[in-house]
């Protein structure tokens, strides 16, 4: 069985070609004479390419460290070496970073940036029939993304171009210095074209970092002034507040009785303390009352009294029994009780 080198069997037409191909080169050899010191063919050294960049590279980044691949990608990065040459890109290297760290979401973001363009330069490899190429970068989306919804497209496109080149080649019977100087310009032009694509890729995910970042800025500005005008919408509410309660303060306090709305219906003298009385001792108490609204008097206490402490306690009981006419709100309110002898 002949199979490509992604394991698939070659059809049936193909198996027939190479196998009539063969006979006819046999037949060939045995009637000509081979010629003595000829150089060999160039069909005859010509090493078939095989993919194996891909898992030396993976070797790679497997024994880097994880500052060393964490540098290399952010290098490769800055170069636009995104996806190519092989072994030495940023994907390979985020890839494995990722596989160190798995749960780096830096890492995650980069690769979500780069698998867009690498689907793309699959196919631009796949278009130009550099399929050791595509199949390269098959292999990379695959590592990234083993869900991603192109990868059955990719491979089947591939394959497909794969075998319809193939065909058109046998049927051109193309020699192997036609195939090798092809296999030259696909290389020359993959590097080319891979070069410019890159460093366009890398121009416009520049500019999207940089408008998401202005994006983010002007958002934290626009959070910023409205912050600040919703700071001095309280401000201008709170000084409205208070200075509608000042208002309604002062109009409180233009509206509350005052000592002088105070009327007085019974005022009973203090009972003269006896041994003062005896003595001939005079005196007089400052109180400090309190009138309720239906004319009682409470919280009475001595503010100052001359002498101390002789006539505090009669006059103290005296203010209590006083009352008032009723009054709109409660008054405070102080009296002097003179107690004089024989007066």
């Amino acid at each position: 069985m002949f199979l490509t080198d992604n394991g698939r069997a070659r059809p049936l037409w193909y198996r027939i070609a190479i196998g009539a191909g063969i006979a006819c080169a046999l037949v060939a050899c045995s009637q000509e004479p081979a010629a003595p010191d000829a150089e060999p063919d160039a069909s005859t050294q010509a090493a078939p390419t095989t993919p194996a960049d891909a898992p030396a590279a993976a070797d790679q980044t497997a024994t880097m460290s994880i500052e060393e691949l964490r540098a290399a990608a952010a290098k490769a990065y800055q170069e636009s070496r995104l996806y190519a040459p092989a072994g030495d890109n940023a994907m390979e290297y985020y890839l494995g970073l990722r596989d160190k760290q798995p749960g780096d979401a830096g890492v995650s973001s980069a690769l979500t940036d780069l698998l867009p363009m690498t689907v793309i330069a699959t196919e631009q490899s796949r278009d130009r029939e550099d399929f050791e190429e595509a199949r390269r970068l098959l292999a990379l989306i695959e590592r990234a993304d083993k869900q991603h919804p192109a990868l059955q497209r990719l491979g089947s496109s591939i394959e497909a171009a794969e075998e319809a080149t193939a065909q058109r080649a046998e049927q051109q019977q193309l020699t192997a210095e036609q195939e090798a100087e092809r296999q030259q310009q696909l290389e020359q032009e993959r590097q080319r074209q891979q070069q410019l694509q890159q460093e366009q890729a890398a121009k416009e995910l520049a500019a999207q970092q940089e408008a998401e970042r202005q994006a983010e800025q002007d958002q934290a500005a626009a959070e910023e002034a409205a912050a600040q005008r919703a700071a001095e919408q309280r401000a201008a509410e709170q000084r409205a507040a208070e200075e509608r309660a000042a208002q309604a303060a002062a109009a409180a306090a233009a509206a509350a009785p005052t000592a002088a709305d105070l009327r007085a219906i019974s005022t009973p003298a203090p009972r003269y303390p006896p041994d003062a009385l005896r003595s001939g001792q005079g005196g007089e108490v400052l109180v400090e009352f309190t009138v309720g609204a239906d004319g009682s008097v409470s919280n009475a206490r001595v503010v100052r009294a001359d002498p101390p402490r002789v006539f505090d306690r009669e006059a103290v009981a005296a203010v209590r029994r006083w009352r008032f006419e009723p009054v709109a709100a409660p008054v405070t309110t102080r009296r002097t009780i003179a107690f004089t002898p024989g007066g």
